[in-house]
């Protein structure tokens, strides 16, 4: 039965059961264009049957097959359609453009019908076609098992509905299609992705720089890009990469961490990336031999493959990307020939000189936390040959704007609305570090699993920081792990900055501006007008819980107060240590009976009826410090792996740690003593911290 159905305004006709709506309405109606009806004929029965009721809840403005394959032998026949949201998907999911749907009538489902998805989206403008979403439509049974089994290692996968023929026909259920939906968009967790986004579906907010990037290697200039760790370095240079491919530009990524290029030497580093230039464009079969690549000959023999793999490529100009620069930097360089040798002078003598020759047929970007290798002016005696010579930048964070975009964007498909203040408040608390700020949604994620869609205001917001900050604290060592590790000074300057040691802070900053501009241009730190504070709280907070004892007491009291607070929550973990290892050596039964005997006559006594495990529970028993020191030092070859090897020093600090207890508990300690209380402590809070790891 044909029947009219109202558009915005008002401009609708009736054809064949389908509501045919004028394209230019505000809000869409679903129905079906005209210009889809002549293709119903290359679909199948059930087929046309569910266009038809596809045609009820979208609007149908595209339908057609395509084949996909080498040759007819070879080669699988699809029928697709386009289909565009209507109101109620466009709230539901944030769904503004057209869906991709794929039909699939083979009795085996083929993982090219993925293919046919991408094969599709190729052929219409990338505005018009929705990239997070599609929906596959199969006469196989297990079609969401398979589909299911073929994204679980894809992480970056768009979210694709599954649909069987016989199932979709058959259910009267109103709300079907739309439960399908709410199970494929609701269960996933978009924010919690750890490793760089490869592909664009779910890349967010850097786009002007990847065009700053590409528009200077295009002017045949090289480039720079400094960050911390998990700021999106290795996600723009992927980004950078499908800027070139879809440019039909050239480009390789040569990884600095892997020990196939920083365990050569500079000469053969070349080699290496003539390799890889030639194995990504697959000209393997003429690759030189290394031995040609001679410390006296592998700048001309560089040369001369560059050019030719250029000419080969249809002379477009290169760009030779290195990540991760510190792995062969000296100074930080974990490998003896970049580190303290002249291979990096020599690397970038030989790359910067066929540079100045050869700018119209390769430049280079070089990535990596810190600008050390373009600032410093000269290594181990001799000129730094990238000083002053590459325009460098440092990798923005967020602004509340592209917040919005990448949070919003990602909590509207998995059906989690935030109310505006949210992203003010993420952008201010995690300071614009996009990973953080999508874990700590990750957490509201976790917290709201089973009430979507769900709105999120002040109120969630504050519950999921707080344990991100309590229970996460991972992820903000994480992105501090390279400084701490490789630029100590910098890391040091964040400690005092954290503890209001002001004075060592700003002693610092005097003596070597680099460091401060660093700190700023990670995105870590801000100075208004002279005065300096974190704009990452969550940073600062981890230093000040990490470093809490490393500022100095000044009173009586608060010796006291962290003398107490380390003893007592150092000494639960050391019975379960104790227990443990105890248990695993001896049995429970004989490790009982040594407890009971080292806790002496009047407690084996008293506490004899109770298990092994009770005999730990200072809730009914009365095993302390020094019995625990009794057991360690009787049974030392079960512990010594785990407490230094040095029975006396650990016999020495353990009676120390308790006696300076009492002397505190006096108010007679003085800062000597607390000094020598904290070497102890913090050397047995390490041993405990690496054994329950």
């Amino acid at each position: 039965m044909s029947r009219a159905t109202s558009a915005a305004d008002g401009k609708v006709r009736a054809y064949n059961n389908f509501s045919i709506i004028d394209m230019t309405a505000k809000k869409q109606e679903p129905g079906m264009h005209q210009s889809v009806r002549a293709a119903l004929t290359k679909f199948s029965t059930d087929e046309r049957a569910i266009m038809g009721k596809l045609a009820r809840e979208w609007f149908i403005t595209r339908a057609d097959e395509i084949w996909i394959g080498k040759d007819e032998i070879n080669s699988s026949k699809y029928r697709y359609a386009l289909l565009k949201p209507t109101f109620t998907f466009q709230e539901m999911f944030n769904l503004d453009r057209e869906i991709i749907a794929i039909f699939s009538d083979y009795e085996f489902f083929q993982p090219r019908t993925l293919d046919a998805i991408d094969v599709v989206a190729k052929m219409f403008q990338p505005l018009r076609i929705e990239k997070v979403c599609s929906i596959i439509l199969s006469s196989t049974g297990d079609v969401e098992a398979k589909i299911r089994d073929l994204l679980k290692s894809d992480e970056e996968s768009q979210v694709i509905i599954p649909l069987h023929y016989g199932e979709f026909l058959q259910s009267s259920d109103d709300y079907y299609l739309r439960n399908k939906f709410k199970a494929n968009f609701y269960t996933r967790d978009l924010f919690a992705f750890e490793g760089p986004l490869r592909k664009d579906l779910y890349f967010f907010g850097r786009t002007d720089l990847i065009h700053r990037i590409v528009g200077r290697h295009n002017s045949n200039e090289n480039s720079g890009l400094f960050g911390l760790r998990k700021s999106g370095k290795t996600s723009v240079i992927f980004g950078v990469e499908r800027t070139l491919n879809s440019n039909n530009a050239l480009s390789v990524v040569i990884d600095c961490q892997d020990t196939g290029f920083n365990q050569r030497r500079w000469n053969e580093a070349l080699w290496y990336i003539v390799y890889q230039l030639r194995k990504k464009y697959g000209l393997a079969d003429d690759i030189p031999r290394e031995h040609k690549f001679s410390a006296k000959d592998a700048s001309l023999v560089f040369e001369s493959e560059i050019r030719k793999i250029h000419d080969k490529l249809g002379q477009t100009n290169i760009l030779i990307i290195f990540d991760e620069i510190e792995n062969v930097t000296p100074g930080v360089s974990a490998t003896a020939h970049w580190d303290t040798d002249l291979d990096f002078v020599h690397f970038w003598q030989t790359l910067r000189s066929l540079y100045q020759r050869n700018s119209n047929i390769f430049s280079y970007l070089i990535v990596g936390t810190n600008p050390t290798c373009v600032e410093q002016s000269n290594f181990h005696g001799k000129a730094n040959p990238l000083f002053m010579s590459i325009p460098f930048e440092f990798i923005e964070p967020f602004d509340v704007d592209r917040t919005r975009e990448m949070i919003g964007k990602l909590g509207r498909i998995m059906g989690i609305k935030f109310d505006q203040l949210v992203y003010g408040k993420l952008t201010e608390d995690y300071g614009g570090h996009p990973f953080l700020m999508r874990h700590v949604c990750s957490v509201i994620s976790d917290n709201h699993k089973g009430e979507r869609p769900v709105e999120v205001g002040r109120v969630q917001y504050r519950q999921a920081r707080d344990i991100f900050d309590d229970k996460y604290g991972k992820y903000v060592q994480m992105v501090l792990e390279v400084l701490e590790t490789h630029y100590p000074e910098e890391y040091a300057m964040l400690e005092f900055l954290a503890l209001d040691d002001i004075d060592d802070f700003k002693a610092f900053a005097a003596d070597s501006p680099h460091y401060t501009e660093h700190l700023i241009g990670y995105g870590l730190i801000e100075n208004t007008n002279g005065e300096y504070d974190f704009r990452i709280d969550a940073i600062k907070k981890h230093l000040v819980r990490k470093n809490q004892y490393k500022k100095l007491a000044t009173t009586s009291e608060e010796m006291w107060s962290e003398i107490s607070q380390r003893r007592n929550s150092i000494e639960p973990k050391l019975r379960i240590i104790v227990r443990n290892q105890l248990q695993a050596h001896l049995g429970a039964s004989e490790a009982r009976n040594l407890v009971l005997d080292i806790m002496g006559p009047n407690k084996k006594a008293k506490y004899g009826g109770l298990s092994y495990k009770e005999l730990f529970d200072t809730n009914i028993s009365q095993f302390y410090w020094e019995d625990i020191r009794k057991v360690v030092n009787k049974k030392w070859e079960f512990f010594k792996h785990i407490f230094g090897q040095d029975l006396e020093r650990f016999n020495t600090e353990m009676r120390a740690i308790n006696h300076l207890r009492k002397d505190a508990h006096s108010g007679s300690l003085m800062e000597d003593e607390m000094s020598y209380f904290r070497v102890c402590m913090n050397r047995l809070e390490n041993f405990v911290a690496d054994y329950l790891e």
